[in-house]
């Protein structure tokens, strides 16, 4: 299947915390980060999803958020060091890629946002992103 999603992580699922409609469902990615995805309890049941599982978390790059540091007093729970590869600038928007855990992910933000950030090739960031934008697809 071919999807216009961007961020593609492969992970392995660390644990699965269901309730009664939704699940908490971390992985760690390929070089040891983790990360969180709030999906419904039927696609945990319906994926197989299970401690151990090999799944791959689907992130639109519009809801990746960048900071050039450390993040504290933040509810949100994916919180992944990378650093820019690059940057496409144009008027309004900024496509901007870093590379997280043997992946690369991309974010969309504000091209004033990007120059304000200073970013640049090789800048340290930390990609935000809340738990419920995590979509999984299960091989």
């Amino acid at each position: 299947m071919s999807l216009s999603i961007r961020n593609q992580l492969p992970g392995t699922v660390t644990s699965v915390k269901e309730g009664a409609v939704m699940a908490i469902v971390k992985l760690e990615l390929v070089e040891g980060q983790e990360m969180t995805a709030a999906v419904t309890a039927d696609a945990v049941k319906e994926l197989g999803i299970a401690t151990g599982s090999q799944v791959r978390a689907l992130v639109k790059s519009t809801e990746v958020a960048l900071a050039t540091g450390p993040v504290s007093g933040l509810s949100i729970r994916n919180r992944l060091r990378g650093t820019v590869t690059g940057i496409t600038a144009g008027g309004a928007m900024a496509g901007v890629r870093v590379a997280v855990d043997g992946a690369e992910l991309t974010s969309a933000i504000t091209a004033e946002s990007a120059a304000e950030l200073g970013l640049a090739t090789g800048s340290q960031v930390v990609a935000l992103i809340k738990s419920t934008e995590v979509s999984l697809e299960a091989p």
